[in-house]
C-alpha cells in the first residue's frame, strides 16, 4: 500500500500544470495543508474550465446557427440539434445537454459578472446555475442589472451556501420586476408532472410536482389515513395480522406508501394486473442462480427478488382481507439469443410500423434510448435507416428512443447507420462530423469476455 508521502509525490506530480496556469496558493509547509491547497487549486480549476466549456458551447452554437443559415434552413429551426452534440461531447444526455447549452449563452451573452466569478473560481458551476434559474423570467436587461446588483466576482457570495446564493437572485430579482416572478409562480402550475426514477435496494422515488394547495392536500389525506389506521390498531401502526399469527407493525411512513400505493391502483400492493417486463435467465428463474435480472423502467434487479415477484403470492395490505384470494398472473415468453454473444436473435417484418412482438422485442433488447447517454424511457420505436430511404422493418433496423433524440435525428446533418461487424450497434453522426457508437445492452446472463 502507497505511503502518505508517496501519494502526495503522484498528485504534486499530476497537478504541476494545472498550478502553473492558476493563481498563487500559499504552501503550508506539510503534507497535509499541501494536499488541502492542491484540493483548492483543483476545484477553481474546475470552475475555469467550466467557464471554458461554456464560452466554447456558445461559439459552437454560433457557428451552427451560421452553417444552418448558409444552407438554408429556416430561422425558427435554427439551432436544432445543438444541445444533443453538446451532451455527446461531454457525456451527459441530451436533456441535460440542452440545458448545459442554456445555461452557458446566459452566462456568456447576459451573465458576465458571474461567468467572472465562475472563470475565477468563486462560483461553481451548481452555484452559477442556481443564480441563472433565479433570473430566468426577467427580461435581459433586468437580469443583466442583477448580475451587475449581485456581482459575484466582487465576493458577494464568499462563504455562502445555495440556499443563501438562491434567496439573494430572488430577493434582486422580485425587486426588478415583480410581476413577472408572480407571473412565473402562475405558470408553474403548468408544470405539474409525476416521475420516476430507480433508488437503492429495488426501491424507487416517485416523485410529483404539485400545485402546493394540491401537494399539501394529498399529504394530509395520506397522513389522515395513517392515523386512522394507527386507531384501528390499537396504537400500533396498522398492525397486520399475519397466516401465522404474528402481528407485523408498520410505522407512519410506510402505512402512508402503502395507502398511496392502494388508491392509485386499486390493488393492495399495486402489483396485480400491471404488465412488470422482467428479464431473467432460465437458470435464475428456476435452478436459483445467482445471474441477476432486469426490470424494464428500472434496471438491474436481484435473482432472489426476481424469483420472488414471479412465484410468491402478493402481499395482502388489509388485515381483513383473505389472503388465499390475491395472486400474481405470470406469463412466460422465452428469448432466444445467440449462445457466444448473448444478443437477442433478429426477425423480419414486412409492416411499415414496429408494432406487436416486433415492437415488444426491441424494447425488451434496448431497455432504454439507444442515444449514448441518454437514461430515458423508450417512447418511439423507430428505424435506423429511415423508410423513405430504403429502410427496412427489421429488428437490426430498429432502434428504441425517447421521444426527444427521435425528433434530433431528423435535423439536418443526422444520419445513423447500423453497424453489422458488430451486433446490435448503432453509428451515429453529427452534423459537426463527430460519430458516436451506442450498443444495445447485454441480456442478463451473459459475461463480455476481455479482447
Amino acid at each position: 500500500m502507497k505511503q502518505i508521502g508517496e501519494w502526495q509525490a503522484e498528485t504534486t506530480a499530476s497537478t504541476a500544470s494545472l498550478r502553473a496556469i492558476s493563481r498563487g496558493v500559499p504552501q503550508p509547509g506539510t503534507i497535509s495543508g499541501d494536499l488541502i491547497a492542491q484540493l483548492r487549486v483543483l476545484e477553481e480549476m474546475k470552475s475555469a474550465i467550466t467557464a471554458l466549456q461554456a464560452r466554447v458551447a456558445v461559439a459552437f452554437d454560433l457557428a451552427q446557427r451560421a452553417e444552418q443559415a448558409e444552407t438554408g434552413v429556416p430561422a425558427s429551426e435554427r439551432g436544432r440539434g445543438v444541445g444533443a452534440q453538446v451532451a455527446l461531447a461531454r457525456r451527459e444526455s441530451p436533456n441535460k445537454g440542452s440545458r448545459l447549452l442554456g445555461l452557458a449563452r446566459a452566462l456568456v451573452l447576459e451573465m458576465p459578472r458571474t461567468l467572472a466569478a465562475l472563470r475565477s473560481g468563486q462560483l461553481n458551476e451548481w452555484r452559477a446555475t442556481l443564480l441563472v434559474k433565479e433570473t430566468a423570467c426577467l427580461s435581459v436587461e433586468d437580469r443583466c442589472a442583477v448580475d451587475e446588483e449581485l456581482a459575484p466576482d466582487a465576493g458577494t457570495f464568499e462563504g455562502k451556501g445555495d440556499r443563501a446564493i438562491v434567496a439573494a437572485a430572488k430577493a434582486a430579482a422580485y425587486r426588478r420586476d415583480p410581476r413577472s416572478v408572480a407571473g412565473r409562480a402562475a405558470r408553474a402550475a403548468s408544470e405539474r408532472t409525476v416521475s420516476l426514477r430507480p433508488a437503492p435496494d429495488t426501491m424507487t422515488y416517485l416523485t410529483a410536482l404539485l400545485p402546493v394547495a394540491q401537494g399539501v392536500a394529498v399529504y394530509a389525506a395520506l397522513t389522515r389515513a395513517a392515523d386512522s389506521a394507527r386507531a384501528i390498531g390499537g396504537g400500533v401502526f396498522g398492525g397486520n395480522v399475519e397466516s401465522n399469527g404474528d402481528v407485523v407493525v408498520r410505522s407512519r411512513g410506510q402505512v402512508m406508501a402503502d395507502t398511496l400505493v392502494e388508491r392509485i391502483t386499486g390493488t393492495p400492493g399495486g402489483v396485480s394486473g400491471i404488465n412488470l417486463d422482467l428479464v431473467m435467465t432460465d437458470r435464475a428463474l428456476f435452478q436459483g442462480d445467482s445471474e441477476p435480472a432486469r426490470l424494464k423502467g428500472y434496471g438491474i434487479v436481484p435473482a432472489e427478488w426476481a424469483r420472488a415477484v414471479v412465484s410468491e403470492r402478493q402481499p395482502a395490505q388489509d388485515r381483513e382481507q383473505d389472503l388465499d384470494q390475491e395472486e400474481l398472473a405470470v406469463w412466460l415468453r422465452r428469448l432466444y439469443t445467440a449462445p457466444a454473444t448473448g444478443e437477442l436473435l433478429a426477425t423480419d417484418s414486412k409492416a411499415r410500423l414496429f408494432t406487436g412482438r416486433l415492437r415488444r422485442f426491441i424494447e425488451t433488447r434496448d431497455d432504454t434510448c439507444r442515444t449514448p447517454y441518454c437514461d430515458a424511457p423508450i417512447r418511439h420505436i423507430d428505424h435506423v435507416v429511415p423508410w423513405r430511404s430504403g429502410g427496412t422493418t427489421t429488428l437490426t433496423n430498429g432502434a428504441g428512443l425517447c421521444e426527444a433524440c427521435n425528433h434530433t435525428k431528423e435535423s439536418p446533418g443526422w444520419s445513423s447507420r447500423a453497424n453489422h461487424a458488430n451486433v446490435h450497434t448503432l453509428e451515429i453522426s453529427t452534423p459537426a462530423g463527430h460519430t458516436y457508437q451506442s450498443k444495445a445492452p447485454p441480456l442478463p446472463g451473459h459475461r463480455p469476455s476481455r479482447t
